[in-house]
């Protein structure tokens, strides 16, 4: 119960969106714990960041896939904490030049950003990981970078597609040397799983 409370507290804490990058030089200084969220588009990154923060706002929802477009950046004002909200990967409706540079920004920030604690990388439960996610997971690997698995929308499939999905998941990252043992299930719209999720960031602040 402390930790729930911890995260009840960290995230009671006005949050503030700070900027847009594009580039890795945009970036605020390494500074605090930040961490980031990834998944591929339209899976529901912007409404968790919401539902997380408790404002409904703060990270832009769009029924159009693809849509941040840049690493987008969020402080808590009162604890030293950073959420950065990646570009989905994916369908993304966007030119393949645009889509080959969010890749090199995605790919340059995950593997060279000191102060990055943790990645969430949100897996859809309607569909379980696809080859993208283990992608990134490759990636987040070779890079040594702690990552923790979110799944998202639980309450869109049946329990038992829900169940088939988190098994594939849990079978995805049984032996992945940088991946959190335990997963978190969510859902925005429903608030199951936002509590534990909190719990887990305020940790990172010890």
């Amino acid at each position: 119960m402390e930790a729930i409370e911890a995260g009840r507290l960290l995230f009671a804490r006005p949050f503030i969106f700070v900027k847009g990058c594009v580039r890795i030089d945009d970036l605020p200084p390494a500074e605090g714990v930040e961490i980031a969220f990834a998944g591929r588009s339209n899976v529901g990154k912007s409404s968790l960041i919401n539902a997380l923060t408790g404002r409904t706002t703060l990270a832009r929802t769009s029924n159009t896939p693809g849509r941040t477009q840049e690493l987008n950046i969020f402080d808590a004002e009162l604890a030293p904490l950073r959420i950065v909200d990646m570009p989905g990967y994916g369908f993304a409706q966007a030119p393949k030049p645009k889509v080959a540079a969010w890749t090199r920004l995605i790919h340059a920030y995950l593997t060279g950003r000191p102060n990055l604690r943790r990645v969430y990388v949100l897996i859809d439960g309607r569909h379980g990981p696809k080859a993208n996610d283990l992608s990134l997971m490759n990636e987040l690997d070779s890079a040594a970078v702690s990552y923790q698995i979110v799944v998202t929308k639980a309450d869109k499939p049946s329990q038992s597609d829900l169940e088939k999905a988190i098994a594939a998941t849990r079978q995805a990252i049984a032996k992945r040397p940088a991946a959190h043992p335990e997963i978190i299930i969510t859902s925005s719209e429903k608030g199951d799983g936002i509590e534990t999720l909190r719990a887990e960031v305020a940790a990172l602040l010890g």
